[in-house]
């Protein structure tokens, strides 16, 4: 199990993620920004927008994820 937090992959905050696979903190931050949007936090509004981007455009934002799953494995186990 490895940590990121929201501000590792893009975010506003140090909320913590907890996964087996980059996919799962992945998972993970795109439902924790889609709350924060339904909360009305502008504040994760840029990063929220961003994710919805690359699910879009998951080709053009493969640099992005490539990047994550890296950083993700470099990460010490928990």
């Amino acid at each position: 199990m490895k940590t990121m937090t929201c501000r590792q992959l893009g975010g506003p905050c140090d909320l913590e993620h907890h996964g087996e696979s980059a996919d799962d903190v992945i998972n993970a931050q795109d439902k924790h920004l889609k709350d924060a949007e339904k909360a009305g936090d502008a504040a994760h509004q840029p990063a929220r927008d961003a994710m919805k981007g690359r699910w879009r455009h998951p080709k053009k934002s493969l640099g992005w994820y490539n990047d994550t799953k890296k950083a993700f494995a470099a990460l010490p186990d928990a």
